[in-house]
């Protein structure tokens, strides 16, 4: 039975402004019977561990929207989560923007992470702009801030966004979606913590001080390894490949290896003041919780060695 929460859900902007780190995770709209199964298990294992927030991915042109905006729905009314919807601009008309920002507004939904999105079919394919749509992020950014109070976070590359040229190129385009109102951003996900503090440092030397959530996803098998290019916008690191490789005839090995190299990363940029870390599950707990238990809960304030999430 669905009910409505009696008091106002935070914004992602006063959560990261308490202090502490955050700890959030993100799941896929599922496509069919036993993912709807696969995803409410996770979304239940995931909530006792009380993450800052978790958040929903909006399928390429648009193609899970309604799913998406039901399951965000289904987060904020049944569950004890801050739910943040991602929200594309591709294959949308404004009217059609302006009326699901609506409905998130209508169940309490205040979090939303504006992406320009990918065209359908092929990622890389041609980004064609709806008739009567928009072009770019920033200016989704400005039209869900000129809409109430919402907080809306923006995606960021440390590599850079496959379409942009160079990394300057890329770094205006994110400062753009800073200067239009974005309160905080969170990765693509990447596998060595130098590249995330490469982007930290040239967004802050343009101007921009809004926080960068780093986005990590452990690698559990070699596929994902074949597929980071699509995944990510960037071949993977050869110096990690390597690891990978030595233990690529025993699939435990390369599951532990994932655990262990994610968790490596993760306690690393939480050294070097990353405001937290943002999980990318594909709708799985196991290794996602394997890894936040082995960062350094003494260090981050925890009794054990899970470390605290920002309540």
């Amino acid at each position: 039975m669905r009910h409505a929460r009696a008091e106002r859900t935070p914004t992602i902007r006063e959560l990261l402004a308490r202090g502490g780190r955050s700890f959030s995770f993100e799941f896929l709209p599922p496509k069919s019977e036993q993912g709807v199964r696969n995803l409410w298990r996770a979304v239940r294992e995931l909530e006792s561990l009380q993450p800052t927030f978790v958040s929903v991915t909006y399928g390429a042109g648009g193609g899970t929207r309604d799913t998406t905006v039901d399951i965000v729905e289904r987060i904020a009314t049944e569950t004890t989560l801050t739910p943040v919807a991602h929200f594309t601009a591709v294959n949308h008309s404004q009217a059609e923007l302006r009326n699901l920002i609506g409905r998130f507004a209508s169940v309490g939904v205040r979090n939303i992470l504006a992406l320009r999105g990918d065209p359908p079919g092929d990622p890389m394919g041609e980004w064609v702009k709806h008739p009567d749509g928009i072009e770019y992020a920033d200016e989704l950014v400005r039209m869900i801030r000129s809409y109430g109070d919402f907080c809306v976070g923006v995606a960021a590359f440390p590599y850079k966004h496959p379409r942009s040229r160079t990394i300057e190129d890329d770094t205006r385009h994110f400062v753009a979606k800073c200067r239009a109102g974005a309160d905080y951003a969170i990765t693509q996900m990447f596998f060595r913590a130098e590249d995330y503090f490469r982007l930290r440092d040239r967004v802050a030397a343009a101007g921009c001080d809004i926080p960068i959530i780093p986005g990590i996803m452990p690698v559990t098998r070699l596929s994902t390894i074949e597929r980071s290019e699509q995944l990510s916008g960037a071949p993977f690191p050869d110096e990690v490949r390597k690891r990978f490789e030595a233990v690529a005839d025993d699939p435990e090995a390369v599951r532990r290896l994932g655990v262990q190299h994610a968790a490596e990363v993760c306690q690393e940029l939480l050294d070097q003041d990353a405001p937290g870390i943002h999980f990318i599950t594909f709708n799985k707990s196991t290794a996602t919780r394997e890894v936040y238990g082995l960062l350094d809960g003494d260090r981050y304030g925890a009794s054990g060695s899970v470390p605290p999430m920002t309540a």
